[in-house]
């Protein structure tokens, strides 16, 4: 086995030497299953640009607000602390600027209007979550608090982040004003090149705001659905669950690392969440459903169990909720 460069510590039951999923354990693909998949994909076609208005949130506010940026990239605002998950604001989710998934809609929030954020939130090292270019900016721009699983730290170090915090499934980081993030076991992976795989940890994280708790999955597959069950065992019922919606097609291929809308609505029942907003889908493409596909689906999901659609929406990025509450 290669030396792990990211992180070196005891064996847990899901570490030895490199981390690994539980509910179940998942085996890494093959080569030959990559190869598959890449010769016989047939992606629905995607269009070239998607109109997005922009949004200018406040500095700062005590009321809890939520912007879905686009992608995996949310910022939520509580208690007068501005919070970001998986910041994405490079053209291509890859290591190259000129080659890789590309962007179909800008973010919602430009850089520029972005308030100063206190504490980055991300799950895991792969590129559409872990875009350096972004990491770089906010780490020069604000010099947030990150907080992350353990092993990213190493890819933090290298943008220049000075203030970083890791943590296994369970344990959790102080932010400030009576906010604590615990990092939440998620079904996924992790590399950034071909001897890296599994080197870092995933997960998501749940964000506890006084009495509220906003989760936000990540990357993540449904597993057995265990997961979930004890995330509300353990953590509570999310008052606003940030669920993925997309990267779901074929499912032979993804079923093990991505959701698709009826998991993500599993999901949602299996938390006991309030209101769930959809994340990951329709900004850049990285496997073969159509850009809509999702929406759709999800739609489809929630008819057939009987849930009202306002609980769980797929708005386009720039959704900011609550939804119609003044900006101050």
């Amino acid at each position: 086995m290669l030396k792990n460069r990211y992180y070196s510590g005891p064996p847990s039951d899901h570490f030895d030497g490199r981390f690994f999923n539980l509910a179940p354990a998942t085996p890494d693909k093959a080569v030959e299953e990559v190869k598959r998949w890449r010769r016989n994909a047939r992606p629905q076609p995607w269009p070239e640009s998607v109109a997005v208005a922009p949004v200018a949130p406040a500095p700062r506010r005590e009321a809890t607000r939520i912007t879905l940026v686009g992608h995996a990239t949310v910022l939520i605002q509580t208690r007068n602390l501005n919070l970001l998950t998986d910041p994405f604001w490079s053209k291509r989710a890859s290591p190259l600027p000129f080659f890789g998934p590309k962007r179909v809609c800008p973010p919602a929030v430009d850089f520029e209007a972005l308030p100063k954020i206190d504490a980055v939130l991300l799950s895991h090292n792969h590129y559409d979550h872990c875009d350096r270019a972004t990491l770089r900016r906010l780490a020069k721009r604000d010099s947030p608090l990150f907080v992350t699983p353990l092993g990213n730290d190493k890819v933090l170090r290298r943008v220049g982040a000075k203030r970083v915090q890791t943590r296994d499934w369970w344990e959790s980081c102080d932010v400030g004003a009576d906010v604590t993030v615990t990092v939440v076991p998620a079904q996924h992976w992790s590399s950034r090149g071909l001897h890296d795989r599994r080197m870092a940890l995933w997960g998501g994280f749940v964000v506890h705001a006084g009495e509220e708790k906003i989760y936000f999955a990540g990357d993540t597959g449904y597993g057995d659905g265990t997961v979930f069950r004890t995330i509300r065992e353990r953590v509570g019922a999310p008052d606003v669950a940030l669920l993925p919606i997309g990267a779901y097609d074929p499912r032979w291929f993804m079923a093990d690392q991505h959701i698709n809308p009826e998991e993500a609505v599993m999901i949602f029942e299996d938390l006991s969440a309030k209101q769930a907003l959809a994340i990951h889908w329709g900004v850049i493409q990285l496997t073969d459903e159509a850009r809509e596909a999702p929406r759709e689906d999800l739609a489809a999901a929630l008819a057939v169990r009987g849930i009202a659609p306002e609980r769980f929406l797929a708005p386009e990025p720039g959704y900011v909720w609550p939804a119609g509450a003044p900006e101050l």
